[in-house]
């Protein structure tokens, strides 16, 4: 099984490739849809603002490749902005249109104690789901983010940093972690873990 690693010219694909590398996971970082499209697993990761990251998808034809892959049925797993971009739109630096798979608007935070909301938080599971399989309540994983998204039907869990938000999102093949998995030591790495289990399964 190989799984694509997106690549936009953005995102924290060192310490990503890293983990991977750790549960000796054959990965290729895809900067273009045929890349994408070959592959039997996708993860998105982010750093930076979600219309930014968008433009540059769109700039590498990597938005269509990636409504393709999902379509699919093939496991994709969004990190930080690459979860939030699976909304609908983003009220970031004007506003701007995402995937649309998940309903809802990603907001700065607005009752927050800081912002952004960096380093260690709890988990709140509120949802069973084979992504988070082992994970107990009360685990820490580590946050870089100004932005939220809402806690809704496709939550799996949520935290709370003065105000509660989705940190683990699930709708069938599509799944996000609006945390860094791969700098989240061992629960990341056990998420990482569930997320190619779950690549693995028949479609």
């Amino acid at each position: 099984m190989k799984v694509a690693v997106v690549d936009y010219g953005g995102g924290n694909l060192g310490s990503l490739a890293a983990a991977l590398e750790r549960r000796d996971v054959s990965y290729a970082l895809a900067g273009d849809a045929q890349s994408l499209l070959a592959a039997d697993a996708a993860i998105l990761p982010g750093d930076g603002a979600f219309g930014a990251t968008m433009e540059a998808l769109r700039e590498r034809n990597l938005d269509s490749a990636i409504e393709s892959f999902i379509a699919s049925g093939r496991a994709f797993l969004g990190i930080c902005v690459g979860m939030q971009l699976l909304y609908e739109r983003s009220t970031e630096f004007g506003g701007s249109i995402g995937f649309g798979l998940l309903a809802g608007t990603v907001e700065r935070f607005s009752r927050a104690p800081r912002v952004p909301h960096i380093g260690w938080n709890v988990l709140e599971p509120v949802a069973c789901h084979p992504l988070i399989e082992g994970l107990g309540s009360g685990t820490y994983v580590y946050f870089l983010h100004s932005y939220r998204a809402p806690v809704a039907a496709e939550t799996v869990a949520a935290a709370t940093h003065g105000e509660r938000f989705a940190a683990i999102v699930a709708r069938e093949n599509v799944m996000g972690t609006q945390f860094h998995p791969e700098k989240s030591q061992r629960t990341g790495g056990l998420l990482l873990d569930n997320f190619i289990c779950l690549a693995k399964k028949p479609q």
